[in-house]
């Protein structure tokens, strides 16, 4: 048997591998657990959004109160000097109002600026009581299928394995420059080999000039024009 009829052989056993391959993971089991994968890891992004945004709340509260603690400072400061040095003047008198009013309106937004930081934190703790409730019950559901999975797994693997055995098996008497040829085939046309009906490729149907025809009868390597698959006569 020549080299391509061997590689259409080892082509019939690797197409059946890798379809028993796709069907591992086609499963329906495997597809819930996926699902499930997915969303644990979409909560466990929600957390750490979460955790983020309440450790910024968290250092901007810090930073507010050093603030409201040197603006009660400036408030006093100013109250002390009014009582041992009152403003001689109007002039005296409308800057020192001036300046209250400031430190007053800072201090006011930023114990406005608390108030919201801390309602946020409150609606942000009810949030990671949800995600970690919704997590964990889907962790429940994801691990009970895990185990039902590995078992409709087991048996799938040893039927795939078989079916690579046959695969390494029919490998044995290919040239490797004909495996390397097929495999580079497979990485844009599958399968990488196609008969030639007439002058039509099997691969992909399209009509081929006779020239090809001529050339595959004659034993030479022709690969479609259209689909680039190498073609061999039935």
């Amino acid at each position: 048997m020549d080299q391509l009829h061997l590689l259409w052989e080892y082509q019939k056993a690797d197409v059946e591998a890798d379809k028993m391959e796709a069907s591992i993971k086609r499963s329906p089991t495997r597809q819930k657990l996926v699902k499930y994968r997915d969303y644990l890891l979409e909560q466990q992004a929600s957390m750490k959004r979460i955790e983020s945004e309440v450790a910024n709340m968290a250092d901007r509260l810090e930073a507010l109160k050093d603030a409201i603690r040197m603006t009660d400072e400036q408030l006093r400061s100013l109250q002390a000097k009014l009582d041992n040095d009152p403003p001689a003047n109007s002039e005296a008198l409308r800057q020192f109002l001036s300046d209250a009013r400031r430190f007053q309106n800072n201090l006011n937004a930023y114990e406005q600026e608390v108030r919201r930081i801390r309602k946020d934190a409150s609606d942000r703790e009810r949030q990671q009581h949800d995600v970690k409730v919704r997590a964990a019950k889907a962790k429940a559901e994801f691990d009970k299928l895990k185990v039902v999975y590995d078992e409709e797994y087991k048996e799938k693997a040893k039927e795939l394995e078989a079916l690579r055995a046959v695969v390494a098996e029919k490998a044995q008497p290919i040239e490797p420059d004909f495996m390397e040829r097929y495999k580079t085939i497979k990485r844009h046309s599958v399968p990488p080999l196609a008969q030639l009906y007439g002058d039509q490729c099997g691969g992909c149907n399209m009509a081929l000039p006779s020239a090809v025809s001529r050339k595959v009868k004659a034993g030479e390597l022709v690969e479609c024009e259209t689909c680039g698959r190498l073609l061999i006569l039935p």
